[in-house]
């Protein structure tokens, strides 16, 4: 079988001004697989070096996402694993520790405007999904759809978790608008924010502007 990554691309980022906070970048398209950078809400090179993400859609109702951290991993408090991976249950409050997250919007005005999904993709294999049906509002479970299946590989130097993630099947024939994002937690405690766009003059992940990626 072709790997989803076959002939995966890398995407030009423009990314903000780090001072402003103005996600004014041009939006990222891609059509084809993709591998993008994630920059830090502050800049804090003392542990990660770098975070990308390579983006693929094989299926209308699939996506798969594979997020390669670089840098010192003793620095990086990581999740013990689940007992059952990948867990059937969804777990709450997973962005309060190393998570990788993506949010998911239909690239063009539907019938629910500004309504997206929220999904966490724990190192442990935990996950969650949520349904919104507009900026920080009408916050509900993501039902109907099976978990996300979450793999994780480790070094010294290295963190790299892949996820298959199913889309439900009124977003599925969309064009889709992604905020990739990740939250990563230090092993001395404080938590620092990545995201392919940052907006605002704090971390907000959910703030339309964030949602940079369209495939």
């Amino acid at each position: 079988m072709r790997s989803p990554w076959h002939h995966s691309v890398q995407v030009p980022v423009y990314i903000i001004n780090i001072c402003t906070r103005q996600a004014s970048n041009a939006l990222t398209r891609s059509s084809a697989p993709a591998s993008v950078a994630l920059r830090p809400f502050a800049a804090d090179p003392s542990v990660i070096r770098q975070l990308n993400v390579r983006i693929a859609r094989p299926k209308p109702e699939q996506l798969l996402l594979e997020y390669a951290l670089q840098g010192d991993l003793a620095g990086v408090r990581l999740p013990a694993a689940a007992a059952r991976v990948p867990p059937a249950a969804p777990t709450d409050g997973l962005w309060q520790h190393t998570c990788m997250e993506v949010f998911v919007g239909a690239a063009a005005a539907g019938t629910n405007p500004g309504s997206y999904l929220e999904f966490n993709l724990a190192p442990s294999g935990q996950w969650a999904a949520y349904r919104f049906s507009g900026y920080r509002a009408g916050m509900a479970p993501l039902t109907g759809i099976r978990p996300p299946r979450i793999q994780l590989q480790t070094r010294a130097d290295e963190m790299v978790l892949h996820a298959d993630v199913e889309l439900p099947p009124d977003l599925a024939p969309a064009g889709l608008r992604l905020g990739i994002t990740a939250v990563v937690e230090k092993a001395e405690g404080g938590l620092s924010y990545w995201a392919l766009r940052h907006a605002g003059d704090r971390p907000d992940f959910h703030h339309p502007d964030s949602f940079g990626f369209e495939i």
